[in-house]
């Protein structure tokens, strides 16, 4: 795979992507989401493409509006750059559940997610994130105990346990209530035989084949409606219906 394929977005015109992120995203960007980028660059170098791209956050903080969302998780936060976003665009009696188990990278962000003013919305467990949802569904049943379960979930995480999460949250998640997957496109990928998927990178073919497995099972999954938005690094968004 060339360098064409390997940069994160479907736009493959380097201009147009930087036209949409100059003239809509970057102007209407919070000040502290843009020091949580610019402050992840300089801390983690490379692993900065791990950010949530200021266009797809700009469409995930009005998706969350449009909902009306209050009760959230996030199940990898990197930064927190996500988390930001997410804790902005919920009204101030919202609620995040943030899962990392990476608690050094959150901190990058912290101090400006305190300096926004929005952490009293957010609860961070460092913890493994299939141990917590187990717990989740062990210690509480919506029908029993009236758990209020999520309006909406976005999935940042390892890869190859989206499907194992996906099983989860199908059950933590309402009906009605949405989970975005990120990096649903895996940097172009996806569309790339697999024969010629670059052999020196074991990690970047395990996590592409865990995507594409995803994408075959979400796209026959009967408990969801489906729609894989082509922003950023692809993200899909899964409406449980039942």
């Amino acid at each position: 795979m060339g360098d064409r394929a390997r940069r994160k977005g479907i736009l493959q015109s380097e201009a147009l992507h930087q036209y949409i992120l100059e003239t809509s995203a970057y102007p209407r960007e919070h000040e502290m989401l843009k020091e949580i980028r610019e402050e992840t660059i300089k801390k983690h170098g490379i692993w900065s493409g791990m950010l949530v791209p200021a266009d797809e956050g700009q469409f995930l903080s009005m998706l969350l509006k449009i909902m009306n969302a209050k009760n959230t998780l996030e199940i990898g936060v990197f930064t927190g750059y996500s988390l930001l976003l997410t804790a902005l665009a919920l009204p101030n009696d919202g609620k995040i559940t943030a899962i990392d188990k990476n608690r050094e990278a959150y901190e990058t962000g912290l101090p400006f997610i305190q300096k926004a003013g929005v952490e009293h919305k957010i609860n961070f467990i460092n913890s493994n994130a299939l141990s917590v949802l187990d717990e989740m569904l062990n210690t509480n049943n919506d029908e029993v105990t009236g758990m209020q379960l999520f309006d909406f979930a976005f999935v940042d995480a390892d890869k190859p346990n989206y499907i194992n999460y996906h099983e989860r949250l199908m059950k933590l998640v309402k009906i009605g209530g949405i989970i975005a997957y990120d990096n649903t496109l895996w940097y172009g990928s996806v569309a790339v035989d697999e024969e010629d998927v670059d052999d020196s990178n074991e990690i970047f073919k395990k996590f592409r084949k865990a995507i594409v497995d995803l994408n075959t099972f979400l796209a026959s999954d009967p408990r969801i409606e489906l729609s894989q938005v082509s922003i950023g690094d692809g993200i899909t968004l899964c409406r449980r219906i039942r």
